[in-house]
């Protein structure tokens, strides 16, 4: 009984995060769906919690379940991915040889000259997939160790030649980088 229940609550926890996550990145009918298996599950296991109340392991087992069920569905989340990052990148690079290797990469880089402490700067903004946050993290880092990074999700994009590209399918087609002609 308490694998059970502690099976069914990371089973719960781990669909309520992806469904959280999905609702947040506006796939609200993928989200809906989920939430119905999500409300099956949560019943079946609080059920078997509530019938054998006096056993106080297995609320332990609901309450550990649950914990396990955050960090699994985080980790579900992670390899999931969905949306977009956007990366600002100052760099010392004023040749802009960072800029135009990020492009033949396939990314899409706005650059202008900006002005820092110790002169001037190329600030570059950069949007990616999330899948490849993380390899464009390793790029910049390659490029310039001493670059400063800072990175967000955007919460709208419109607009803009890569965003069509993207969503056409033609960048980073098979998670594997293609190069865009400029």
């Amino acid at each position: 009984m308490l694998l059970i229940i502690f099976s069914i609550n990371i089973v719960y926890v781990s669909f309520f995060t992806v469904r959280m996550i999905l609702t947040l990145k506006g796939y609200r009918y993928i989200a809906a769906v989920v939430s119905m298996v999500e409300v099956v599950i949560y019943v079946v296991g609080l059920g078997l919690v509530l019938d054998n109340l006096n056993e106080i392991q297995n609320l332990i087992a609901y309450a550990v379940g649950y914990g396990c069920g955050v960090i699994i569905g985080t980790k579900i989340e992670e390899k999931l991915a969905l949306g977009y990052v956007t990366v600002n990148v100052i760099t010392a690079d004023v040749d802009k040889q960072m800029t135009s290797q990020l492009r033949q990469k396939g990314y899409g880089v706005t650059d202008w000259v900006s002005h820092g402490l110790n002169g001037d700067r190329t600030s570059m903004q950069i949007l990616t997939p999330r899948k490849y946050e993380l390899a464009l993290y390793e790029e910049i880092k390659q490029l310039d160790p001493k670059a400063f990074i800072i990175s967000y999700e955007p919460k709208m994009i419109h607009g803009g030649f890569w965003v069509k590209t993207v969503r056409k399918g033609r960048l980073f087609k098979n998670g594997e980088k293609k190069n865009e002609k400029k």
